[in-house]
C-alpha cells in the first residue's frame, strides 16, 4: 500500500476522524481524534504490517503532542499519528491493546511526563523507581529544572517487587542490580516452582541519565556529543541517525564522498560490535579458548578503528553536513585489509563452534523467541531475523549509500540462542562485503556540506549494530533543541526480553542473555 492508497483508506474509514496529509519530508501525517487513535495504530500495525518506531511525547504551550511512529516497506514509507490534547487533560488513550511493541514506550512517557494512558494494564514504577522517587516528579515536563537537586525525595518505602506467579512452592530469584567486571545495573527477578524460569522480569534504570532532558535548550553540536556517548560501543550509529534529523530540518545535502564513508564507517563498526557479541557468546558458555580468539579479533578491529579514524569506538567522526575529517582511500583499503584478515579467521572460528557439540547444546533449541512474539513485541536488528523477521533499515527506508550496494538481509527461522549466533555471522560477512563495495565507489569530493541552522523537526534513522535505532529532534527558531528524542534498539529488544527466558531452567539464563545482546546504557538514557 503506497502513501496516497494509504491516505484514502484512512479517511474512508474514519472520516472526519482521521485527517491525512503528505508531508514535505515524504511521509504521511495522520491526526487523529482521540476516539479512533488506537483503532488507527492498530491497523497499521496488525493488519497493513507497519512496524512501530517509537513514541515521541513533547509539551506545547497549551496542549499535548503525541506522534506515533511506524514505517513499512520501501514504497509504504513512514506514517505518522499524531494527537493533540489539551495540557489540562493528562489522560490519553493506550494503544497497547493493539500495539503492544508501545507498551514500553507509555510506562516510560507516564514516568517523565506525567501522562497517564487509559487502558494500560501497568503504569508506574518503571524509570522512576517506587523505592528511589515518588510520583508525579515528571521530569520531563517544562516546569522541572534539571539544575535544581530534588533533597526532597519521598520514596514509597514500602515497595516490592511485582510478583507475577502464585502456586504451592512459589519463589523468587533476585539477581542483581550489583554485578561484577563491566556489566551495568539491572536486576531480573525470576519466579520459578522448580528448575524452571516461570517468569522474568527485568528491571533497568538505575541509572537514568536524563539525556532527553538535558538536551533542551542546547546546540545541535552540543547534542551530538550526548548521541554518539549515551551508548559508546555503536557511537557511530547513533551519532549519524542524530545527524539525519539534523540534516533534513537543515535541508543540507551530503556529499557524494561523505555518504559513501560514512556507509564504510558505519558496517566497520557493526563488524566491529559482532565480533564482540560473538564473545560474549562463547565466554557464557565456558568456551574459554574461542572467547580469548574472538576477544583478540575484537581488539584488532579496535585497533584497525582506531589508526582509520582516530578513535577506537569512532567518535568525533559523524557530523551534521557528512563527515568530520577525510579518510584517504589507502587507508580505507589499508583497514579493509585488517578487516578481511580478521574475518579469515572470524569464518575459522565458526566451522569450529559448529563441530563442538557442547557448545551447541547449550544454544539449539534454547531460548526461542516465535516470529508471531517477535512482531507483536516490536523486536528489531539479529533477534528478530533470527526469528525469521527479514526487516531491516538499509532495505526497508534506505539511508547514505545503501539504495545503490548490494547485500543480503541474513535471516534465520529457528528462533533460538544458536539461530541468533548465526545471524551474527553471516552479518559480519556482509558488513565486509559492504564495506569492499563502498571502496570501489569512492570518489574524489568534500566529505562534509556546509548549511544553515533552522528551525523545525525531523526524525533520523539508522539499522545499528543491535537493530533499528530512531532519533527524533525538534528544533527552535534559536537553533536549539525544543525536544530531543532517542528511540534505541535496546529499548525494543528488552521488552520482549522475558520471552526467550521463560520456561528455560536457571543455568541456561546467563547463556541466552548473552545471545540478546542487550545494552542496559542504550536504555537507561
Amino acid at each position: 500500500m503506497n502513501q496516497s492508497e494509504l491516505g484514502q483508506e484512512m479517511e474512508r474509514r474514519w472520516p472526519g476522524q482521521a485527517r491525512y496529509r503528505l508531508d514535505s519530508g515524504g511521509f504521511g501525517e495522520v491526526t487523529c481524534a482521540r476516539d479512533v487513535l488506537a483503532q488507527v495504530c492498530g491497523k497499521l500495525f496488525l493488519d497493513w504490517s507497519f512496524s512501530f518506531a517509537g513514541l515521541v511525547v513533547e509539551e506545547g504551550a497549551a496542549e499535548w503532542r503525541l506522534r506515533y511512529l511506524f514505517y513499512g516497506e520501501r514504497s509504504a514509507g513512514w506514517v505518522h499519528v499524531l494527537m493533540n490534547a489539551p495540557l489540562d487533560e493528562r489522560t490519553i488513550p493506550s494503544i497497547v491493546k493493539f500495539v503492544h511493541a508501545a507498551n514500553w514506550h507509555e510506562r516510560e512517557s507516564e514516568d517523565l511526563f506525567g501522562v497517564l494512558f487509559e487502558g494500560h494494564p501497568h503504569l508506574g514504577d518503571f524509570v522512576l523507581h517506587d523505592d528511589a522517587w515518588q510520583e508525579g516528579v515528571a521530569p520531563m515536563r517544562h516546569q522541572f529544572s534539571a539544575q535544581v537537586r530534588d533533597i526532597e525525595r519521598r520514596p514509597n518505602m514500602e515497595w516490592r517487587p511485582r510478583r507475577i506467579l502464585e502456586a504451592p512452592g512459589a519463589f523468587a530469584m533476585p539477581i542483581g542490580p550489583v554485578f561484577s567486571g563491566l556489566a551495568e545495573s539491572v536486576h531480573f527477578l525470576l519466579e520459578t516452582v522448580g528448575e524452571d524460569v516461570i517468569r522474568a522480569l527485568p528491571r533497568l534504570f538505575y541509572k537514568y541519565r536524563a539525556i532527553e532532558k538535558i538536551a533542551e535548550g542546547r546546540a545541535i553540536e552540543n547534542i551530538l556529543l550526548l548521541a554518539e556517548r549515551f551508548s559508546a560501543t555503536t557511537a557511530f550509529a547513533h551519532a549519524l541517525a542524530f545527524c539525519q534529523a539534523v540534516e533534513t530540518i537543515c535541508r543540507a545535502e551530503v556529499p557524494a564522498r561523505g555518504r559513501v564513508l560514512r556507509v564504510f564507517i558505519a558496517e566497520l563498526e557493526r563488524f566491529r560490535h559482532h565480533v564482540g557479541a560473538i564473545e560474549g557468546i562463547c565466554a557464557s558458555t565456558a568456551l574459554v579458548v574461542a572467547a580469548n580468539q574472538t576477544a583478540m579479533l575484537e581488539e584488532e578491529l579496535l585497533r584497525v578503528s582506531g589508526t582509520l579514524a582516530g578513535h577506537r569506538y569512532l567518535f568525533g567522526l559523524a557530523v551534521p553536513g557528512g563527515i568530520a575529517t577525510d579518510l584517504s582511500d589507502a587507508a580505507c583499503l589499508e583497514a579493509l585489509r585488517g578487516c578481511h584478515d580478521v574475518l579469515e579467521r572470524l569464518n575459522e572460528l565458526e566451522r569450529m563452534l559448529r563441530v563442538s557439540s557442547s557448545f551447541l547444546d547449550r544454544l539449539e533449541e534454547v531460548g526461542f523467541i516465535s516470529e508471531a512474539n517477535a512482531r507483536v513485541f516490536g523486536l528489531v536488528g539479529p533477534i528478530a531475523r533470527a526469528s525469521g523477521i527479514s526487516r531491516d533499515l538499509r532495505v526497508a527506508q534506505p539511508y547514505e549509500d545503501y539504495g545503490r550496494l548490494k547485500f543480503e538481509v541474513p535471516v534465520e527461522k529457528e528462533g533460538d540462542g544458536y539461530a541468533r549466533l548465526r545471524v551474527l555471522f553471516a552479518e559480519a560477512r556482509e558488513s565486509v562485503s559492504l564495506m569492499e563495495q563502498a571502496v570501489a565507489l569512492l570518489s574524489a569530493g568534500r566529505v562534509a556540506a556546509p548549511f544553515q541552522v533552522q528551525a523545525g523537526e525531523a526524525l533520523g534513522w539508522v539499522e545499528a549494530p543491535r537493530g533499528a535505532a530512531f532519533h527524533w529532534l525538534h528544533l527552535s527558531e534559536d537553533g536549539t533543541a525544543a525536544r530531543y528524542r532517542i528511540m534505541p534498539p535496546s529499548f525494543a529488544n528488552w521488552h520482549g526480553f522475558r520471552l526467550s527466558v521463560e520456561n528455560f531452567a536457571f543455568q541456561d539464563f546467563p547463556i541466552i542473555l548473552s545471545t540478546l545482546d542487550l545494552s542496559v546504557a542504550e536504555s537507561d538514557r
